[in-house]
């Protein structure tokens, strides 16, 4: 009898680990899966708060770059601009924005990303760039010499 009640006791606890253990794993899946730079973003402007494109954040041999997927233009602006203050020496020069690639070569180092770059193709200006997450968002920093502005990203559905 007592063979037999051990053997349903272990036959109810593996039942009962299994039922513990998916809801653990499920969750660490989706806790890294937010955790990742990598996906979709809504890029927002730092000073007018406004969704400006959704930016797709993808790998690439290690390294990470982000491309421009589409764009919420005010009314009465370009719905397919081009990237004419981009500099001329520049492979972006005179090209379409959507699905212009305008984060380049962003490193691991650590929580973050740099010693990659970052094109605004509104004013033409290539900055040294950082990239970290913050919570559920992505901070994007560009610094020209010793100035930086910050944007907080939001992740795309």
């Amino acid at each position: 009898m007592s063979g037999l009640f051990l053997f349903l006791v272990n036959q109810e606890l593996k039942k009962n680990m299994k039922t513990l253990i998916l809801p653990f794993v499920l969750f660490s899946f989706l806790a890294n899966a937010q955790s990742t730079i990598v996906g979709k973003w809504k890029s927002v402007d730092d000073e007018t708060n406004e969704v400006k494109s959704i930016v797709e954040i993808f790998e690439n041999k290690g390294m990470i770059y982000g491309k421009i997927l589409k764009i919420f233009p005010k009314a009465g602006e370009d719905t397919d601009p081009i990237c004419d203050k981009c500099p001329s020496d520049d492979g972006r020069f005179k090209k379409k924005i959507i699905g212009m690639e305008i984060i380049k070569d962003m490193k691991k180092s650590g929580d973050e990303y740099t010693e990659g770059n970052i094109l605004d193709p509104e004013v033409g200006k290539i900055y040294s760039c950082r990239l970290w997450m913050e919570g559920n968002d992505l901070k994007v920093r560009g610094y020209w010499g010793p100035f930086y502005r910050t944007q907080t990203w939001h992740r795309a559905n």
